[in-house]
């Protein structure tokens, strides 16, 4: 008898990942489940659920089959052993943070991160008594270094924002794995298409669903996805390993192994923090991500070209995109992001702030707004925008000076686009550096 073919490729598993035909009305769409809660077959399996005995859907606050889809294709496409999700990036991670950490531990991050996110471990952590410390992403030393007795994780983009810097995923996984602590990478400016940071070592991932996943600019969500290769019984974890006052003394790892870190992800952090996604926002992400390939390998055609643009333009000082011939990051490129580094990057004027301001003003096609990764070209002034919590020394180390300029390309035509920059930068010519 013949054996049925696996289906193994990216764009149909984008397409089909976690969504199946409704065996009770045959929709072919994901039906949305605009439910609070769900009727027990009897009181016996109600009581197994709430004990985690068995695995079912209880209250949307904790699990939906709208959400499960959206779990399911992502982890399916990071090539993680399941996921959870969440009502915002910021949400996903900082209840990634909550499940593994504890009063007294200690976290080693980037310091080339997203602005709320530096603001997130700042000052979130510092509420939970947890030391941080920053260190440049490309120093490896600085990592080894950097790592204490009661370091609990290491924290990195995938692609720096809005730097642009590449992180070495693998070799920081290895210094991280020799201290037995785990690596979570936010991979939402790479995408599972343009990179899989699990394969290189990572042990949890987490998303901003809201951008290149969802494409649109319509849906707000977030996601962790964790790899199942971790040992949280090594000894440094006993918020995972050891029984949880939380739930009826359970130990997480030893019962639900591979799954150890989710479930408490799941039952004790979802659960208690609240914050869940809706169910038509994961109908959204999820239909966003059917077509996700094609438009990544628009975003990032575009992104190229207009980044070689920018760097014959003498408005323009400087191009962080590392895509571009001679980057320092070329190596990393070729090994962690073949297909190209995104297509959110930065350039710096040489007017300064107001020639920020005024470049912005003049533009047409690109939309000054405080997101990324839509299916429209938008733009933003860092040093005032999403970076102004952060000091002057802050800024600099995440590669940001008054006259930045980030821009996230999107799927317009890329000779439109560069008329419209064209256009903004010669209104420039009386403002000097």
């Amino acid at each position: 008898m013949a054996v049925p073919p696996t289906f193994t490729g990216f764009h149909t598993r984008a397409v089909h990942a976690g969504a199946r035909p409704d065996p009770q009305t045959g929709s072919r769409a994901m039906p949305i489940h605009q439910t609070t809660s769900y009727v027990f077959e009897d009181a016996e399996s109600a009581a197994a659920y709430f004990n985690l005995q068995e695995y079912g859907n209880t209250y949307s606050r904790i699990m939906n089959p709208t959400v499960a889809a959206f779990e399911e294709r992502v982890a399916n496409l990071e090539g993680g052993v399941g996921g959870v999700a969440f009502a915002s990036g910021l949400a996903a991670q900082n209840a990634a943070l909550f499940t593994l950490l504890e009063p007294g531990d200690h976290v080693l991050a980037s310091a080339a991160l997203y602005g709320g996110s530096v603001t997130q471990f700042k000052h979130v952590l510092r509420k939970m008594s947890v030391e941080l410390d920053f260190v440049d992403p490309d120093d490896l030393q600085a990592w080894q270094k950097g790592i204490k007795s009661n370091t609990k994780l290491c924290f990195g983009e995938t692609i720096g924002n809005p730097s642009g810097c590449i992180f070495d995923i693998e070799a920081i996984a290895e210094i991280a794995h020799a201290a037995g602590v785990p690596l979570m990478i936010d991979n939402t400016f790479a995408t599972p298409y343009l990179c899989q940071p699990l394969k290189f070592g990572a042990d949890i991932v987490v998303h901003s669903a809201t951008k290149f996943m969802g494409g649109h600019g319509t849906s707000i969500g977030g996601v962790v996805v964790e790899s199942g290769e971790f040992d949280w019984s090594n000894g440094r974890f006993p918020v995972i390993a050891e029984p949880s006052p939380a739930y009826h003394g359970l130990k997480f790892h030893e019962t639900f192994g591979t799954f150890g870190y989710l479930m408490k992800l799941r039952s004790e952090t979802l659960r208690d923090l609240g914050a869940c996604m809706s169910p038509f926002n994961a109908f959204m992400l999820a239909q966003g991500i059917e077509t996700l390939p094609l438009r990544m390998r628009q975003h990032v055609s575009n992104a190229k070209a207009v980044a070689a643009h920018l760097q014959q333009c003498d408005a323009v000082t400087a191009v962080h995109y590392a895509g571009l011939d001679g980057s320092r990051y070329a190596d990393l490129v070729a090994k962690y992001l073949p297909e190209g580094p995104g297509a959110v990057f930065c350039f710096d004027l040489a007017g300064g702030r107001q020639a920020g301001i005024k470049f912005i003003e003049n533009l047409s096609l690109f939309s000054h707004l405080a997101n990324v990764g839509d299916a429209k070209s938008l733009v933003i002034h860092p040093a005032t925008t999403t970076h102004r919590q952060l000091n002057d020394t802050e800024l600099a180390a995440s590669g940001i000076g008054p006259g930045t300029i980030r821009v996230s390309i999107g799927i317009e035509d890329a000779q439109d686009l560069i008329a419209d920059i064209d256009y903004a930068l010669a209104q420039l010519t009386e403002i000097k550096a």
